[in-house]
């Protein structure tokens, strides 16, 4: 099938578009740059010139495939209430088009809020789109699934590799601005994590067999403790381990400091049931451990 990939030169993305070219599907890829389409066309897909605000472009390439893959996202945590916004606009765009129709769109969520004091599943719904809680992927694809499209979500822990590693990949940043790595508390809170490719394996395999109005968890490793990754970051920048308080978070970790203590941990028990995904990369302590500082 032709399928059209928004963020299909980010960083899973660019594996996924490797994944469905490979496995003799036809990929449209939106591109905001030059680069970005010169590495498209490279990678074997066509161009899709424009970007997440840029509405009509979504149209026209959600209008133009068979499928949809909604990956892109402005990754500008400091203006996350702002860029929830533009997701949820692109959403509902593309989810337009298909409306009357039986082609797919997957959207992209994250596992926050989603349960507390135990594993997510695929059965848990986020709370409602508010201040607190910004994200509206998957408010908007319920409303497009109310009418009659066929809107499927993949919820992301953190992705990794040996060049970035989700939320992680601030917290090495900030740490090697302050000259120490830290965990709150006790550090026993867990983030869930998956490879990269992995993950885009996942999109692909909910591309390809998923169910209308299913929730898809891409987690290889239900929970890695704040303590081990505080530690496996001061390993690499050979910076010192210390615990912070809440309060003292705060004023290190800024605009992360809301994620940094959250307890992010979830299941994939049914999704590796359904679609038969068997994640084989490495685990995030080993990537952070292989990575270059």
């Amino acid at each position: 099938m032709r399928v059209f990939v928004t963020g299909a030169t980010g960083f899973i993305g660019s594996a996924l578009v490797k994944k469905l070219i490979g496995a003799g599907h036809q990929v449209l890829g939106l591109a905001r740059s030059e680069a970005g389409a010169e590495q498209l066309v490279a990678a074997g897909a066509q161009v899709q010139r424009g970007e997440l605000e840029d509405l009509e472009s979504l149209k026209s390439g959600a209008a133009n495939a068979d499928a949809v893959v909604h990956l892109g996202f402005i990754h500008d945590f400091s203006n996350f209430l702002k860029n929830c916004e533009i997701d949820r606009a692109a959403i509902e765009a593309m989810g337009e088009t298909l409306v009357g129709s039986d082609r797919p769109l997957i959207v992209t969520s994250g596992l926050a809020l989603l349960a507390e004091g135990r594993l997510a599943t695929e059965d848990d719904m986020p709370p409602p789109v508010s201040a607190n809680y910004p994200r509206a992927s998957e408010a908007a694809a319920e409303a497009l699934e109310k009418r009659g499209v066929r809107t499927i979500v993949v919820r992301l822990p953190q992705v990794h590799d040996t060049e970035k590693q989700g939320l992680v990949t601030y917290a090495i940043q900030i740490a090697r601005q302050k000259g120490v790595s830290p965990y709150i508390g006790d550090g026993q809170n867990r983030w869930a994590a998956a490879h990269r490719f992995d993950a885009a394996h996942l999109y692909r395999l909910a591309l390809e067999k998923g169910r209308a109005g299913a929730r898809y968890h891409a987690v290889a490793e239900t929970g890695v403790s704040g303590r081990e990754i505080a530690e496996a970051i001061g390993r690499g920048l050979k910076v010192p381990v210390v615990s912070l308080t809440p309060a003292e978070a705060a004023g290190h970790f800024g605009w992360l400091a809301g994620f940094a203590g959250l307890d992010l941990t979830a299941s994939s028990a049914k999704t590796r049931e359904e679609l038969g995904w068997t994640p084989t990369g490495p685990g995030l302590i080993e990537d952070l451990g292989n990575m270059r500082y």
